[in-house]
């Protein structure tokens, strides 16, 4: 297992690398500069703020100075928009309040995502069954971008019960629309996968064979069963918690949260070169590293991978 870890690492090393590399050259290889907005500057103020930056080198020399910049110091550089603020704070500010609503809107998609897959396959074609799956389908056609505004209406303008916006240091009040309009689409695909993976597993030769030794339903379902059928549960897992610890933009914009969600959309908008490409290595690098931790598990799981 020590080798298949270090094998994956050293993939992943070099992938991050290239996602650095490619990453800042399309991003500046972009027309305009970071420094024009609305009023157009002289010449001479323009040259002297892209020297300052560092943005009159040669492309190749601008590269390397980034990526040696990260490598040494671990700086991602000045902010263009923040005024007096490197990209390194403006991510420490907004990532821990992503990262706290991300985290709880991942355990509640998965824990009721597969305990609804779970329910769904084994009383398959039951009243269970029909319940598991209307929830999820119900779930599914209400992503973030339309739960958020629902939720809002109904719990903040109609009932008057939560705050509409805001963060308040991760107060429950402010915490419990955004986490829901997270998990919901999230909840609802686990369950679907949990359901079709239980289904298959449950129709296998060891499971027909445990059912003739008489093994008990609890010990056959979590003990025998649900360990194989989380194999494609899993590989779902990993994409989806980067997507939700790195923030959800239609989450920080209507709740005001102070993601870095927020902090990413602006930064696209005023062209903050530096701060989207922080954030983007930031989103690479759990990406790249929460691959490795659903792959140690998946070999965990089925030890036959790691071959």
């Amino acid at each position: 297992m020590v080798a298949y870890i270090l094998r994956r690492l050293l993939v992943g090393i070099p992938t991050l690398l290239a996602l650095v590399v490619f990453s800042y050259l399309i991003i500046v290889a972009a027309p305009g500069s970071p420094f024009l907005g609305e009023r157009s500057l002289p010449p001479e103020v323009l040259a002297n703020m892209e020297a300052r930056y560092g943005l009159d080198q040669p492309i190749l020399r601008q590269v390397m100075n980034y990526v040696w910049g990260i490598i040494t110091e671990f700086d991602f550089g000045p902010s263009f928009s923040y005024k007096d603020r490197t990209v390194t704070e403006i991510i420490a500010q907004g990532f821990p309040i992503t990262l706290t609503y991300g985290f709880l809107a991942f355990l509640i998609s998965v824990a009721v995502g597969v305990t609804l897959g779970v329910i769904a396959a084994v009383r398959q074609n039951s009243w269970y069954d029909y319940l598991a799956v209307g929830i999820s389908i119900g779930a599914q056609v209400l992503p973030n971008f339309v739960m958020a505004p629902i939720l809002v209406l109904v719990f903040t303008l109609w009932l008057g019960w939560l705050p509409g916006g805001g963060w308040q240091g991760g107060q429950l009040p402010y915490l419990i629309m955004p986490v829901i309009a997270l998990s919901t689409s999230f909840m609802a695909s686990i369950a679907r996968i949990t359901r079709s993976s239980m289904l298959e597993v449950l129709g296998t030769d060891f499971i027909l064979t445990a059912r003739a030794k008489g093994i008990g339903f609890r010990r056959l379902i979590f003990r025998h069963a649900l360990k194989p059928a989380m194999l494609p549960v899993v590989s779902y897992l990993g994409p989806t918690f980067v997507g939700m610890i790195t923030g959800s933009v239609v989450i920080d914009m209507y709740f005001s949260t102070g993601g870095i969600g927020q902090f990413f959309v602006n930064a696209a908008i005023n062209r903050d070169y530096p701060l989207v490409m922080g954030i983007t290595i930031l989103t690479g690098f759990l990406t790249i590293a929460f691959n490795l931790v659903v792959d140690v598990i998946y070999a965990w799981i089925d030890p036959r991978i790691r071959y």
